[in-house]
């Protein structure tokens, strides 16, 4: 063995003997050579939910700028309208008709995405990048269609709210002794779901293309109020009331101890809102709004949805606005005494008197199907608890299921016998509202002719759009060229400002 070869144990003697030298060391975690445990593809837990874009009819073949129908709103009798009587060997007067015309002009809907080439090579073996990007970005596009269908508005205009009412009493409040300065603006559903209290309400938004073109859409919110003012004495509460308008499903209060100098304190789902504490600091000023500028619907890019069209005035919709009752507290639905709530009840009725139809599905939020449900479910109606035993006795524990909601409602008033009516939680009816809608006219109806109540109409139904590459990007569009018609806004019912409780 040569020198080099001794050498050279000898110092690997010496490394392997030496606890502190380097080579010694063993490798963990902390060094950072391990792998990455990342599944594929990426989770997507966000909501999607579009109940009624499923269920609604769509109808292809449109042109032109906009739908046209007639439509026979009555047949008419000669003499007495309800009598037929003729005289031996006489002849009947003629009957006549009352008709209208109708149109719903298209608009288009859209949505577009974009995925770097980067990204798209990046995403290999996690997930395909341009496939998931179309994908959510058809999501994307039927959640906005849902709210387009279920409350677009193109023509209802809140206007200006009256000037609030104000009052102060009661003790215990930590409101400050001050005068207070209050405004009020009411809000369409689009303005409801535009709207927070962090974020501000929803005024007007400049939305920039992928093309640089620029348009301005309203947010969804009335013109703001005149101002009201209230001395309050410490321990009292300030209550603050506002004529209710018809479209409107909730109010936005600017509230100060200074004139002109409201800023945004609360946003309720009724006509009222008391103030018991100190008013929150850094919040939307009222100076947003331009005085007089109503911010409710965008004729000209929108269509109405359902309940705009059930809303609007003169619409032949059941509209209950329920009555304001104490400030800040409302009005909340009444039970019947017999396993029902009065204000439903009320509104299946008229509508079976008024147009002999019902309703097919009411949609609600989670705070009214709970309201249902506590006025429904009480000592008046009964005992509803069934416990079932097997009877070969081979079970002796009983098993109950706490908890329940209403599932289905009971509509006596339609012809052949009643309805069981489906309650069903939206995510975008806020609380305080319960949408009635007749999915199809009953048979006494010429269903042959007019077999929905209301059908999304299409000029170019969904289509996706793959720009030319002008920049290392894949850039996507997926747009629709439709319009809600609205055949029987009559099939359609609303109750609004419905205190919770």
């Amino acid at each position: 063995m040569n020198s080099i070869t001794q050498d050279s144990l000898a110092l690997l003697k010496q490394a392997l003997a030496a606890p502190n030298y380097d080579l010694a060391k063993s490798i963990s975690t902390a060094t950072g050579l391990v792998a990455y445990d990342l599944q594929a593809p990426a989770k997507n837990l966000y909501p999607f939910v579009t109940p009624i874009r499923n269920v609604m009819p769509r109808v292809g073949g449109g042109t032109g700028t906009a739908t046209n129908w007639r439509q026979v709103n009555a047949i008419i009798g000669s003499g007495f309208d309800a009598m037929g009587w003729v005289p031996e060997g006489q002849r009947s007067g003629q009957m006549s008709y009352s008709t209208s015309s109708k149109s719903a002009t298209y608009v288009t809907i859209g949505e577009e995405d974009a995925a770097t080439f980067e990204a798209i090579s990046a995403g290999r073996e996690f997930e395909d990048i341009q496939a998931r990007m179309t994908f959510r970005l058809l999501q994307k596009m039927m959640l906005k269609e849902e709210m387009a269908i279920l409350a677009g508005n193109a023509s209802l205009q809140l206007g200006t709210p009256a000037t609030p009412s104000l009052s102060a009493s009661g003790t215990g409040a930590t409101l400050p002794a001050a005068t207070y300065y209050v405004k009020v603006v009411a809000l369409t559903l689009e303005g409801y779901q535009n709207s927070s209290l962090v974020g501000g309400v929803a005024t007007t938004k400049t939305v920039t293309g992928v093309d640089g073109k620029t348009y301005t859409l309203n947010g969804g919110a009335s013109a703001i109020s005149g101002e009201a003012s209230q001395a309050v004495t410490l321990g009292q509460t300030l209550y603050c009331t506002v004529t209710p308008i018809q479209g409107a499903v909730a109010y936005a209060w600017y509230i100060s101890t200074s004139s002109g100098t409201e800023t945004l304190q609360a946003i309720t789902t009724i006509n009222s809102v008391a103030v018991a504490a100190p008013l929150s600091a850094g919040n939307q000023p009222q100076t947003v709004f331009s005085p007089g500028t109503d911010y409710s619907a965008n004729p000209g890019y929108a269509y109405d949805g359902l309940l705009t069209t059930a809303l609007k005035p003169a619409s032949n919709a059941y509209v209950n606005i329920l009555a304001t009752g104490p400030a800040g507290t409302g009005t909340a639905l009444t039970p019947s005494g017999r396993g029902s709530v009065v204000e439903i009840d009320n509104m299946f009725q008229t509508m079976w008197s008024n147009f002999e139809l019902s309703p097919t599905v009411l949609y609600v939020n989670a705070q009214e199907l709970k309201n249902i449900t506590t006025k429904v479910l009480s000592n008046a109606s009964g005992p509803l608890l069934r416990y079932d035993s097997p009877a070969d006795g081979s079970s002796g524990e009983y098993q109950l299921t706490a908890s329940g909601v209403v599932q289905y409602y009971y509509n006596p008033f339609a012809i052949y016998g009643g309805l069981r009516i489906p309650i069903k939680i939206h995510p975008l009816v806020p609380p305080g509202t319960i949408i009635g809608w007749a999915e199809n006219l009953p048979i006494q109806y010429q269903s042959n002719e007019v077999p929905n109540v209301a059908e999304v109409k299409t000029r170019q139904d969904y289509y996706q759009i793959d720009w030319p590459i002008t920049t290392r990007q894949r850039q996507v569009g997926v747009y629709a060229e439709e319009v809600l018609a609205v055949y029987a806004p009559f099939a359609m019912g609303v109750i609004t400002n419905i205190a919770n409780g």
